[in-house]
């Protein structure tokens, strides 16, 4: 069933028009209707002698001199305040006389005597005896016109909320229409301008009734502001900056990081704010708490109560110093039974940490567990859903592979195209180039099914490659405290089952002043030895894969290059332009999530850094690899997977995978052939040429800006689609529905079901493999307690606890989540047919939940079905609030 988010009465505007002021304003060219609106003050006649035509259009055809008025009721329906505050009592007494807001309806129509807009019509709201709502009544001319808009000012000393406003006339409710609000109304005395709220239907630029043709443009500006000064928490400014706020040197001058945008460091742009500098450098900005969003961006009270800068900062960093005698920040966990007792017996929490308690437990309650019988707490962690099912899965190379394609991060394995594998990095720099994987290890461990040749022609070898990118700060990560690093490859082969096995494991140290380059490639060899050194390599590239898959494929790829999407939006689309009002879901809290994570995750000592190996260097290498890799048409689903070789477009135009179970590639073209689908019959609906796509300056300002502003860094490259096209621009649009839905949906949801036990995925390796320095007391020790060497060089028990506490937060669903398929816009029921292409996307979305249901139940889909197996659920379109390892929220909205 489709969900509706606020109440709406449609029936003014699908054309039972019992009011001429509820008309729908007729769509025509602005040279048109500036035509008719001359011609209609020059022969005043033709009021009469066309009749017919203007009543359809709502305008009165009286020509006495006294014209008749109608009354208008107008329900407003706001959100009661959620606290007392200084100026409520004055508040009040306004409410008491009728003083909460002023109401001013604007017609869509000029005025046929002056080709002018008409006179607003003004009325204040009193507050009703049902909490919450407003009511006003207004006298408005007969020929007024269809409402276009409705202003409000807020006579409140406070900020109010406003659901939706409520247009009757005469007292008559099937003349009712509803303009959706859904929007923070800032109080007069913060900003004397009022708001203004257009009507549902959506309009292209050149069909925006003349009425409302100049606030249009005025509202857009008002959103864009000057670029100058700190922007304020009420207010709603979108603009653009670098991230130069994540370091803090005032404070610590060890905090100092670079700006990361720009020329030396490419990245997407964040939303400005406005700050002063720092006083060390002049070039970062000064940090605060909170940090400024659009007011319309920020967490409803809902969200707000679950996920907030509380749970990440005062939460996490409340209880965890009080764990501190207990867990040392450098010790590592003495065996594995340790690690499984974080899930069964868990840690006594302090006496003195009640109050931290409450506190953590208030944001992550499935955490902190009280002790049967006693009131004893203890920090325990739930069983992850991998381990649930098979406790020693993680240490099986079968389910190594299978994670590559049905794991968190299934987006980064490719097809191995070409052979021998060289690096692309100076050797100068560097050292020499060619790969240790060599033709005869591969063969040897292909137990002679066939040559390497033969293997590449049947598309049998991929690739995992963390090789050229981390090579260059192997060094610089070797100088931070309990940490190491190596450029890693990962050789898979394809088997016949249609399931992965790992070949081998490249390890390579580059050379530096005073060592010659390192490298070594690692399998699973026939003794002990071997097989111990294989597995640690694996740490190593598990470490490597998760570190990327935190700082590229979920943060890069997903929230921050979805933020200047959102800023271009809101600065050139106008609220009733449809493309805005398409994806306007898809951006629901990413900018307030995103301020969080330059407070409390990505900063200069946060917790990534803190955590994860790269400290430091996180988003430095970041912007590294967004300036090798991060391109806007590869980021649709089916281009990446071709980009990887993990699917050919055949010449029918559809997708062949080259993995046939390659569950994350199956799943996703599922559901982004429903976005597509969707996307393309809702842009045929509003632009009936590529002509009008062309012609839309509001659509071309739009992609200029996120090309040329937003991704500032990249604007000059050769691949961005360009615009000119109904095609071209429901791919554009599917990509960017893609990205903010299924594609983070992926790499989000199941951050606790296979990393909550960290030794499946470890967000550090603190040593280097024994066999790098080959000195005799590591190598002695290995070889007399090679699971003490794998445990100590795994994440410390501090490191560890952070980060199970963090994903358990960043895998939940807030209890307003709202998945894709589930919640219509007013404005798109407000069109009969677009209504309907958006039943049938809600509806091929369920059939998306069985078809998953029936593939993971298959023994035939070995990569998603079998004993133990955690079933491939995470492109499963809904789900219910918590951490559930399914649901696919319209929006990045954790």
């Amino acid at each position: 069933m489709i969900r509706l988010k606020q109440p709406l009465l449609l029936s003014a505007q699908s054309g039972n028009v019992a009011s001429p002021l509820f008309a729908p304003a007729a769509a025509a060219s602005s040279q048109q209707r500036r035509a008719s609106s001359k011609a209609g003050s020059r022969v005043r006649t033709c009021r009469i002698s066309c009749a017919s035509t203007e009543e359809a259009m709502g305008v009165s055809t009286s020509v006495t001199t006294k014209e008749r008025n109608l009354t208008v009721t107008a329900i407003v329906t706001a959100q009661k305040p959620t606290s007392m505050y200084v100026s409520r009592g004055l508040d009040d007494l306004q409410d008491l006389f009728g003083k909460t807001l002023l109401l001013e309806l604007v017609s869509s129509e000029l005025d046929p005597n002056t080709g002018r807009e008409r006179e607003k019509v003004k009325g204040f709201a009193h507050m009703t005896l049902k909490e919450g709502t407003y009511e006003a009544k207004m006298s408005v001319p007969e020929s007024f016109g269809p409402v276009g808009a409705v202003m409000v000012e807020n006579e409140h000393h406070r900020e109010m909320f406003i659901k939706n406003i409520k247009l009757i006339t005469g007292g008559d409710e099937s003349t009712a229409i509803t303009f959706d609000v859904a929007s923070w109304v800032h109080s007069k005395f913060d900003n004397p301008e009022p708001r203004v709220f257009f009507t549902i239907k959506s309009y292209l630029p050149s069909q925006t009734p003349p009425g409302i043709e100049a606030l249009r443009k005025k509202e857009l500006e008002t959103l864009r502001g000057d670029g100058q000064g700190e922007r304020k928490f009420h207010e709603r400014i979108y603009d653009y900056d670098t991230y130069n706020d994540l370091g803090d040197p005032d404070k610590n001058i060890d905090h100092r990081r670079p700006v990361i945008g720009g020329k030396e460091h490419p990245y997407p742009r964040r939303c400005r704010t406005g700050r002063p500098k720092t006083i060390i450098d002049s070039e970062t900005e000064k940090r605060s708490s909170p940090v400024y969003v659009p007011r319309d961006e920020q967490f409803s009270d809902i969200k707000g109560q679950t996920f907030s800068a509380t749970t990440l900062r005062s939460g996490l960093h409340a209880i965890l110093p009080a764990l501190s005698p207990l867990l040392n920040n450098s010790r590592c966990f003495p065996h594995f039974p340790a690690i499984d007792a974080l899930y069964s017996d868990g840690i006594p929490l302090p006496v003195d940490a009640s109050t931290s308690f409450n506190i953590i437990n208030d944001v992550i309650p499935r955490v902190v567990q009280i002790i049967e019988d006693t009131t004893d707490h203890v920090l325990r962690f739930e069983v992850p859903h991998m381990v649930e099912r098979d406790r020693f899965s993680w240490f099986r190379d079968e389910e190594f592979a299978r994670q590559t394609l049905a794991g968190l991060n299934p987006i980064c394995i490719r097809l191995l195209t070409e052979f021998p594998i060289v690096s692309k990095l100076d050797p100068e720099v560097y050292g020499p180039p060619e790969s240790a994987l060599t033709k005869e290890l591969l063969e040897m461990m292909m137990n002679g099914l066939m040559t390497v040749e033969e293997a590449l022609e049947k598309k049998r070898l991929f690739m995992l490659d963390y090789h050229d990118v981390f090579l260059p700060y192997v060094h610089k990560v070797r100088e931070l405290p309990d940490r190491t690093l190596y450029g890693s490859r990962t050789i898979f082969f394809l088997g016949k089952e249609g399931t992965l096995m790992p070949l081998a494991i490249e390890l390579t140290r580059p050379q530096s002043p005073t060592k010659p380059q390192w490298k070594r490639a690692f399998t699973h060899g026939p003794d002990a030895t071997e097989s111990w050194l294989w597995k640690l390599a694996k740490a190593h590239v598990l470490t490597h894969d998760t570190g990327y898959h935190q700082l590229v494929s979920h943060w890069l790829r997903t929230h921050a290059s979805v933020e200047p999407y959102i800023i271009a939006t809101n600065r050139q689309l106008s609220r009733m332009h449809p493309v805005h009002r398409l994806l306007h879901p898809h951006f629901r809290y990413t900018m307030e999530i995103n301020a969080l994570a330059r407070e409390s995750l990505i900063n200069a000592d946060g917790i990534i850094e803190e955590a994860f190996w790269p400290g430091r260097y996180s988003i430095e290498l970041c912007s590294v690899a967004y300036d090798a890799t991060w391109q806007f048409n590869t980021e649709a689903l089916p281009e990446d997977l071709i980009s990887r070789g993990l699917a050919v477009r055949q010449d029918d135009g559809e997708l062949e995978l080259t993995i046939k179970d390659y569950p994350y590639g199956n799943d996703g073209l599922l559901i982004w052939n429903c976005i597509k689908q969707w996307a393309s019959d809702y842009i045929a609906f509003y632009y009936k040429s590529d002509e009008d796509v062309t012609d839309d300056q509001e659509l071309q300002a739009w992609w200029e800006e996120v090309r040329t502003k937003g991704h500032a860094d990249k604007k000059d490259e050769p691949w961005w689609p360009v615009c000119d096209s109904k095609d071209n621009l429901a791919q554009i649009l599917s990509t960017i529905m893609w990205v903010t839905s299924g594609h983070h949906a992926a790499v989000n949801f199941g951050q606790y079901h296979f990393g909550g036990y960290f030794p499946n995925r470890p967000t550090v390796v603190r040593k280097n493999i024994p066999v790098e320095e080959n000195r005799d007391d590591e190598m002695k020790k290995f070889m007399a307690r090679p699971e003490e060497v794998l445990l100590q060089s795994l994440p410390s028990q501090m490191q560890a606890i952070k980060v199970m506490a963090t994903l358990d937060i960043l895998s939940s669903h807030s209890p307003d989540e709202e998945y894709m398929g589930e919640y219509a816009e007013p404005a798109w029921l407000a069109e009969p047919i677009v209504k309907a292409a958006f039943e049938k996307f809600s509806g091929r979305l369920k059939e998306v939940e069985g078809a998953i249901d029936e593939r993971n139940n298959n023994p035939e889909n070995k990569n998603r079905c079998g004993a133990g197996i955690v079933p491939y659920e995470l492109l499963k379109p809904f789900s219910e609030p918590g951490v559930t390892g399914r649901g696919i929220p319209n929006s990045i909205s954790i």
